[in-house]
């Protein structure tokens, strides 16, 4: 329970699930619908919801979290994280020496660290042996602690593409990847792999529509998917009311996955005009992941931090994502928040809102990318924002992240459906 003391002195005990008649007392409050600060607010937070927010002070014996000298915020969503493991010099050899149990295992830590950092929900776009749908049950049915996650399970490629688990091993044990897999090679293998990621329990769908970074392959921006491949997929998708993530490098790739109706394009790093006039026409969303791309290409100067055929990849296409993020803001592309994190440190996520704003945009509108615009992308409109009704999935810093975005790299106090995992 919390301790009940004076109201505006109480404090909370991480681990504590909130009861009815327990409140925050925020010192301001993010209204991620306009962008602004609207003031003082209490906060009452019954189970897993928020059940009041009020100017005036509750009266009686209430059990009041001061958080007086903060800022609440909807808790943080990043769209794109990869909790099943993290880089690093030994990663490509560990796919030869982990089991799916040590996956998941490492999944659950970086979910923790994940959420510590403020980040209530997250979508995870790709994954091995589907350990992020499992460990998204775990959480959703109690059996352990972690953000709330919306799991791709594994991407889909082409063979030979930046997803094709196989790239890079010798030649008998590379076999043949099938659409059960992830990978296919005609739009009836897309729409198998679609239906077979039904079945395994994914929320959405991950495809690779052009050349990557970390993956064995000398290409990081080439098209990898037919036109009618992507119409197959995307059609069966839509029947199944799953929305399609592209990870997309290369122009051409980009724009055909565009035009066939995905609902983000993932990095983006070589889209022109052309591209973000199809994504301005088609709706489609832009999450960066700037941190990425800052990321590889400060390990590429590192001798044997990635393999000989990654490093130049990370050297070209890394550095330029922040640039090709502030032209497609500047043009009015739809964009939202992800990081890549697992390609960088978990729980470094909040280092994007600072390069974000660095690119250009106002710090409101970087919060709003992981908070409401978040949550429209996901369908989800219990997130992504403080109002009665809503899950209570709060964090707080300490000052106001409007005027300095790098607050939200330490944040004092995350509640996550309505139980505290972080207090100062």
């Amino acid at each position: 329970m919390l301790k009940k003391i004076a109201i505006g002195l109480t404090v909370a005990l991480a681990g504590h699930t909130a009861q009815a008649g327990d409140w925050l007392h925020c010192g301001n409050v993010f209204d991620s619908e306009s962008g602004r600060l609207a003031g003082e607010r209490y906060i009452e937070v019954t189970d897993n919801k928020i059940t009041a927010v009020k100017v005036n002070a509750p009266g009686g014996d209430a059990s009041v979290t001061d958080l007086s000298a903060h800022t609440c915020l909807p808790g943080l969503i990043d769209l794109h994280v990869h909790l099943d493991g993290q880089s690093g010099p030994d990663s490509y050899i560990k796919q030869f020496t982990e089991n799916p149990a040590d996956l998941a295992l490492k999944a659950q830590h970086y979910g923790m660290k994940t959420l510590e950092a403020g980040f209530t929900t997250v979508r995870n776009p790709g994954d091995s042996d589907n350990v992020t749908i499992a460990l998204r049950n775990a959480v959703n049915a109690g059996v352990v602690d972690g953000p709330r996650i919306y799991s791709a399970g594994k991407s889909l490629a082409t063979t030979g593409g930046h997803a094709d688990p196989t790239n890079g091993w010798k030649e008998e044990l590379m076999g043949r990847p099938t659409p059960k897999d992830g990978v296919i090679n005609s739009a009836a293998d897309a729409r198998e792999a679609v239906r077979q990621h039904y079945k395994d329990g994914a929320d959405f769908i991950k495809i690779t529509a052009t050349g990557g970074v970390l993956s064995m392959a000398s290409s990081g921006d080439n098209p990898q998917f037919t036109d009618e491949e992507l119409k197959g997929l995307v059609d069966i998708a839509n029947d199944y009311n799953f929305h399609v993530a592209a990870h997309a490098h290369g122009k051409a790739g980009m724009l055909r996955a565009v035009k066939a109706g995905i609902t983000s394009v993932e990095h983006g790093t070589y889209m022109d005009d052309e591209v973000i006039a199809a994504m301005k026409e088609h709706g489609t969303y832009l999450v960066p992941t700037i941190l990425a791309g800052k990321f590889v290409a400060e390990k590429a100067e590192i001798d044997g931090y990635f393999p000989d055929v990654v490093r130049p990849k990370a050297r070209e296409i890394g550095p330029k994502i922040q640039d090709t993020f502030a032209k497609a803001y500047k043009a009015g592309v739809n964009f939202a928040f992800g990081t890549d994190s697992g390609v960088s440190a978990h729980g470094d996520n909040a280092l994007e809102f600072q390069y974000m704003v660095e690119a250009g945009v106002p710090e409101a509108e970087a919060i709003q990318s992981a908070t409401s615009i978040a949550a429209k992308l996901l369908k989800n409109d219990d997130i992504g924002h403080i109002e009665e009704g809503k899950l209570a999935d709060i964090v707080a810093v300490k000052g106001n992240p409007l005027d300095d975005v790098t607050l939200l790299q330490n944040v004092s106090f995350v509640m996550k459906d309505g139980k505290v995992y972080k207090h100062l």
